[in-house]
C-alpha cells in the first residue's frame, strides 16, 4: 500500500469502487461509514468479550471476527455501485449475506435463555453493554440501508442481513449477562421519576 494519505478526498470527495467521484456525504458513502462504525463497534465486543474470560455458547471472539469479515465484504460491495448492482437481484441461494448462521447462533443461545416477559434496558456487564450499543449502531445500518435501496441498488439479502444481526447481538448481550451472573435490567415505567 502507498501512504495513508493521498489528499484526493480534501475537498469533500471521494472516489467509488467503479471510480466515479461523489460527496462524502452522499447516502452511499454515508451507509459504508456506518457499516464501518458497526464494524468498529464489534471489535469492541470481541475485546470485551475476551477480557470477561467466560465462554457464552454462540457468542464468542471468533463469531464476532466472522461477522467483522462479513461486515467488511457487506461495506466492500455497497463502495462500489456496479458491484452493489450486480448483487442486488441475486437469488435466495447465492445471496452474499444469508442470515442462517445468524439464526443458528441465536438458536444456541435462546435455548440457554429465560424467555423476556417485559423490555429490558441496555446494560449489565461490560461485553453486554457493548454488545447492546453494537445492536443500536446495526439498527442504525439497517435504515440506512432500507433507505439507500429505495433509490440505489444494495447487495441482496443485506437489509435481513443486518435486521437479524441486531436480533444477534441482542440475544449476544443476554446470554452474556447470564454466563457472567448478571442480570438483565428490567424496564419500568417511572411516571416521571428523573
Amino acid at each position: 500500500m502507498a501512504r495513508i494519505y493521498t489528499r484526493t478526498g480534501d475537498g469533500g470527495d471521494t472516489s467509488l469502487g467503479d471510480g466515479s467521484r461523489v460527496s462524502k456525504s452522499g447516502p452511499r458513502v454515508a451507509l459504508y461509514g456506518e457499516v464501518d462504525e458497526l464494524n468498529s463497534w464489534l471489535g469492541h465486543c470481541a475485546v470485551a468479550l475476551a477480557e470477561m474470560g467466560t465462554d457464552v455458547p454462540g457468542v464468542s471472539v471468533k463469531d464476532l471476527q466472522s461477522i467483522q469479515s462479513r461486515l467488511f465484504s457487506l461495506g466492500a460491495i455497497l463502495a462500489n455501485p456496479s458491484q452493489s448492482a450486480e448483487t442486488a437481484n441475486q437469488p435466495p441461494e447465492e445471496q452474499p449475506f444469508s442470515p442462517g448462521k445468524l439464526e443458528s447462533l441465536i438458536d444456541i443461545m435462546d435455548d440457554s435463555l429465560s424467555p423476556l416477559k417485559n423490555f429490558i434496558l441496555p446494560g449489565g456487564c461490560a461485553a453486554a453493554a457493548a454488545l447492546h450499543l453494537a445492536r443500536a449502531v446495526c439498527r442504525r445500518v439497517e435504515r440506512g440501508a432500507v433507505e439507500l435501496a429505495a433509490t440505489q441498488p444494495v447487495p441482496s439479502g443485506a437489509v435481513t442481513y443486518l435486521n437479524r444481526l441486531s436480533d444477534y447481538l441482542f440475544t449476544a448481550a443476554r446470554a452474556v449477562n447470564a454466563a457472567t451472573g448478571v442480570p438483565d435490567i428490567p424496564w419500568t415505567d417511572t411516571k416521571g421519576d428523573c
